[in-house]
């Protein structure tokens, strides 16, 4: 009988638990919210975007939180740690996987720290050479990098960003070898390949087209599994013979783990509805990129690929990085 009532009284505490969080799910929001943004750029342009969209949804102001700074880690270990009452949301990028791959002491663990939300968008890289590099298509860069190794210089955003892990992962599967050379920020990159002090950088679609339909740099390949409209000329890699070399930025909103699952599927919901606004598309075709509408189950199964993916990629190529 004590047996029997033990195993009541934890169920009752259960029940009662769940009764608390459906409650409180009810009446959330009652107080303004925060989106963390680890990044200027994109990441930040994207978290105000969809800031202003759920500020209309919830009815209350959700207040963007830059915190940048140490490749986003700053953003990423702040969010981990603020409390799982849905009022803290973070802007996701591929820097939140890639980090603790580069250097294990970063202080969280994407894959248990955060609940995924909604995958808000992708926007594809594109690989740009200085006009006066002696290559149009991305056989002649690998047949140029092959015959003088380290000879190609690259720039990036620094170690263990987005595009310079797309240049790692470049390098592992055509068995090639550039130069690395790190800027503060991939933007700092792409003006270092523009001058000539490097000759090639990976950035996205977004930051490239302008200069592409410049002349002031010259389009290899996207890494992507289809064309972008933006530069719609551009073959995709698998179109260059390389269909492995995927290297597409994306943004998703993350909370705390343990945010109670009604309130992740109102975000979801809202998050949703906003990406698939007419001036959202509009504003993502111009960029380069492609709104989604992926659900919290779909969106944490492709965290998950995309984590171990990166995690190959980086323990391939032995990029280490110091705390």
């Amino acid at each position: 009988m004590r047996a029997q009532s033990r195993l009541a009284g934890v169920a009752l505490l259960a029940l009662l638990a769940i009764c608390i969080h459906v409650a409180h799910a009810q009446g959330y929001p009652t107080k303004p919210l925060r989106i963390i943004l680890p990044f200027a750029g994109g990441t930040d342009a994207v978290g105000r975007l969809l800031a202003g969209k759920l500020s209309t949804a919830l009815g209350q102001q959700v207040v963007p939180d830059p915190r940048v700074g140490a490749t986003g880690n700053i953003g990423y270990l702040a969010a981990s740690k603020a409390a799982p009452d849905g009022y803290t949301l973070l802007m996701g990028a591929v820097p939140v996987l890639t980090n603790p791959h580069v250097n294990p002491k970063v202080g969280y663990d994407p894959m248990r720290d955060f609940a995924p939300v909604a995958l808000l968008a992708t926007i594809p890289n594109v690989v740009v050479v200085h006009p006066s590099v002696p290559v149009k298509n991305l056989a002649e860069l690998i047949r140029l990098a092959r015959a003088s190794p380290g000879k190609i210089a690259y720039g990036s955003g620094g170690v263990g960003s987005a595009n310079h892990l797309a240049a790692e992962f470049m390098q592992s599967l055509a068995k090639i070898k550039f130069t690395h050379v790190p800027y503060k920020s991939a933007t700092f990159g792409l003006a270092g390949a523009m001058s000539g002090e490097v000759d090639m950088v990976i950035v996205v679609v977004s930051s490239a087209v302008s200069y592409i339909k410049a002349g002031r740099m010259r389009p290899i390949v996207v890494l992507d599994t289809r064309r972008n409209g933006s530069i719609a000329d551009v073959p995709t890699s698998a179109e260059a013979g390389m269909a492995e070399l995927v290297a597409v930025n994306w943004y998703a909103v993350l909370v705390p783990a343990g945010t109670p699952p009604a309130i992740i599927e109102r975000l979801n919901a809202e998050s949703v509805k906003a990406m698939s606004a007419p001036d959202m598309r509009e504003r993502f075709a111009a960029l380069g990129g492609e709104p989604q509408t992926a659900s919290p189950e779909q969106t944490a199964a492709f965290l998950r690929s995309e984590y171990e993916r990166w995690g190959k990629v980086i323990r391939e190529s032995g990029l280490e990085m110091e705390p």
